[in-house]
């Protein structure tokens, strides 16, 4: 018996430290580091750090392109949110609920720019809003709709909604698939029984699958924004790089650009710092407003 608990006690050590030591590693380490060179004015090109307190955090509120950078972070979030999940669930249902004989087809179509890189979805719709040989444009032309064809990434008003469809897009599919997951355990006894009470099938939604799915849909959109938050950047860089006149930045492509194009790392660090406590604030309010009673079933 003793033995037997040296032996789990070993296991457990042997499969948690390894896991333990990349987090140390990989996570907290570069928090911790960034946190500390928020502190100091440094290029990154050296080893001398000047040590200026709270300097950059003062310099964020002094910053103009920072409010900028919120809203626009909060626009894709809440863009996204409501485009991947209102369409993730669609297809979620339709999928599961019409007997689709070519849903293993559409299965594999919607997820396949989840395999795609961000870099790649993005140089791919670059190549579609260019402004004179890029799909869209020349679609609207070709229907009669000239005044339409504009340069979509260059235009301080439509470049950031633009934006919007990549990223939905390229986020469907996994989403889909969760939710496909979840629809699937539901019992089928349940639908029979709501059949024979007369509900219709939009009631059956909303009474049935939704309460049923709510975990996955709720851990969905944690992941959404999150996700939003710390990653939006790549998609913002290669597309736009944060223009027209700053009208796409968000905070970490203005991170990346004040770090490594300006060679402010003290300042960069601050940025990310600040992207890390809105990620935290955000994911508590939601926690908060998405905490409902789980169903079982």
């Amino acid at each position: 018996m003793v033995q037997t608990t040296k032996q789990r006690i070993l296991f457990l050590i042997f499969c948690l430290v390894p896991t333990i030591l990349v987090f140390l590693v990989f996570t907290v380490y570069p928090l911790v580091n960034g946190l500390y060179l928020s502190f100091f004015d440094w290029s990154g090109m050296s080893s001398n750090k000047d040590f200026i307190g709270l300097e950059n955090y003062k310099e964020l509120f002094r910053d103009p392109i920072i409010p900028k950078t919120i809203w626009h972070d909060y626009f894709l979030v809440v863009g996204k949110v409501i485009g991947i999940m209102v369409l993730a669930t669609f297809f979620a249902v339709a999928l599961t609920q019409l007997r689709i004989k070519e849903a293993p087809f559409y299965r594999v179509v919607f997820f396949f720019p989840n395999i795609m890189s961000v870099v790649v979805v993005g140089i791919l719709w670059q190549f579609i809003f260019n402004p004179d040989i890029g799909i869209l444009n020349s679609g609207l032309r070709a229907v009669g709709l000239d005044s339409w064809a504009i340069p979509w990434l260059g235009s301080t008003k439509w470049a950031l909604p633009s934006l919007l469809l990549p990223a939905i897009w390229a986020g469907i599919g996994m989403f889909m698939l969760l939710l496909m997951g979840a629809i699937m355990n539901v019992p089928k006894s349940l639908y029979e029984a709501a059949d024979i009470d007369g509900a219709s099938e939009w009631q059956q939604f909303w009474k049935i699958t939704v309460p049923l799915i709510w975990p996955q849909i709720k851990t969905s959109i944690l992941y959404l924004v999150i996700t939003t938050l710390n990653g939006s950047f790549i998609l913002v860089h290669i597309m736009t790089g944060g223009g027209p006149n700053n009208h796409t930045q968000v905070m970490g492509s203005y991170l990346y650009q004040k770090a490594f194009d300006e060679n402010n790392f003290g300042y960069g660090a601050a940025i990310g710092v600040m992207i890390l406590i809105f990620s935290l604030i955000t994911v508590l309010i939601l926690q908060f407003l998405l905490k409902r009673e789980e169903v079982e079933y």
